[in-house]
């Protein structure tokens, strides 16, 4: 079987890595992967040094007559069975491409993420298209939402395979310790957060529940370390940052390369999305052992049960944020008894090799189904 991961990603995120996970996890069921991408991106670097041939080109639109043309060429010339698209650009490129030139291949679209709550006539078009054959969701939760944009008939392509993450018999280490680096003292209580500038991840939440542990609750032995690439909405984070005289209390740390190896010297994860599929970063903290404190996006209801293991509160409400993470400050026993139980759910659902077993029996049945084109 010759797949063929169609991905448009400039930058570097949770969806990368799990593609990465799969990649890894795919040559155990004797696939042939390639990899259709951008040059010059973290995503065909990391990819490199997998065992998948990389067919990249330089980055145009995805509706572009080079991208067609090249997408096409691909198709025809290695004898894909099956495409999988794991972006919405990816999507955009190749429902354009099929159209005007009939691919013939069977078709899998992974949906991730959840979108803000228009959805344009051409999004809605190249989702409902008749030649994508199933619709991979990381969650019941992406399903749910994802499915309201879909007509009845293509409700049935919807399928629910969690992200994994690989199990390790060492971990990757980190290239330095936070408390040293940032000069943080042992006795304070660490908070962590990885998310890349984004409006989804909510970050304004996360600065107003920090404003209100300093300076509502007057706790001041407590430090936040946030990773994430920055973008063009960090100034404004900054900004409120400085406004709520939090500069000592927060640092903002831009991309961290395995920002994931630093989980276990996080006291306690916080995820403030307001929209989500995943979020990876949570289940990494899974696997890593970080008490976790999240709001109720993606797949978080079907991991937690809030107060048995880990936190869970309802988005943009920072005062429940901040109450629950004091409640893990102030009970040190919660986070054996919510990181033990925590882990046997990762291990049950959301290991690396249970996310490419899972992928490959959908490739399977989208084999065993006759094409209709």
């Amino acid at each position: 079987m010759t797949v063929l991961h169609v991905s448009g990603a400039r930058s570097w995120g949770g969806n990368e890595q799990q593609l990465m996970y799969l990649m890894d996890e795919l040559p155990g069921f004797q696939v042939n992967q390639k990899l259709f991408c951008f040059e010059n991106t973290r995503l065909e670097a990391e990819a490199s040094k997998k065992d998948v041939e990389i067919l990249s080109m330089p980055y145009c639109k995805p509706y572009s007559s080079e991208y067609r043309n090249r997408l096409n060429q691909i198709v025809q010339e290695h004898s894909i069975d099956i495409i999988h698209l794991h972006t919405s650009d990816a999507v955009t490129g190749y429902v354009v491409t099929d159209l005007l030139k009939n691919l013939k291949t069977r078709t899998l679209f992974a949906r991730k993420g959840i979108r803000g709550k228009k959805t344009s006539l051409l999004s809605k078009y190249k989702y409902n298209y008749r030649n994508i054959d199933t619709i991979l969701c990381i969650s019941e939760y992406v399903k749910t939402h994802f499915g309201k944009i879909l007509t009845e008939r293509n409700k049935e392509k919807l399928v629910v395979v969690y992200n994994g993450i690989k199990v390790q018999d060492s971990r990757p280490q980190p290239d330095f310790q936070l408390r040293e680096k940032y000069g943080i003292p042992n006795e304070f209580f660490l908070l962590g957060s990885i998310a890349n500038h984004t409006a989804a991840k909510d970050l304004g939440v996360l600065i107003e529940t920090m404003n209100k542990i300093v300076h509502e609750h007057g706790i001041k032995d407590i430090r936040l370390i946030q990773m994430g690439d920055f973008s063009k909405l960090t100034p404004g984070f900054k900004s409120l940052i400085a406004e709520k005289k939090l500069e000592e209390y927060i640092i903002m740390t831009d991309f961290q390369k395995n920002a994931f190896s630093f989980l276990p010297q996080f006291d306690t994860f916080v995820v403030t999305s307001e929209r989500e599929g995943g979020p990876s970063s949570l289940v990494e903290a899974l696997y890593y052992k970080a008490p976790i404190v999240s709001t109720r996006v993606g797949v978080v209801d079907e991991v937690i049960e809030d107060g048995v293991n880990e936190f869970s509160v309802p988005i943009k409400n920072p005062g429940s944020l901040a109450e629950k993470i004091l409640e893990i400050k102030s009970r040190p026993e919660l986070k054996k008894q919510f990181t033990d139980r925590s882990y046997e759910i990762f291990l049950q659902k959301f290991t690396a090799k249970r996310y490419g077993e899972a992928t490959f029996a959908v490739y399977e049945n989208m084999m065993q189904k006759e094409l209709h084109r």
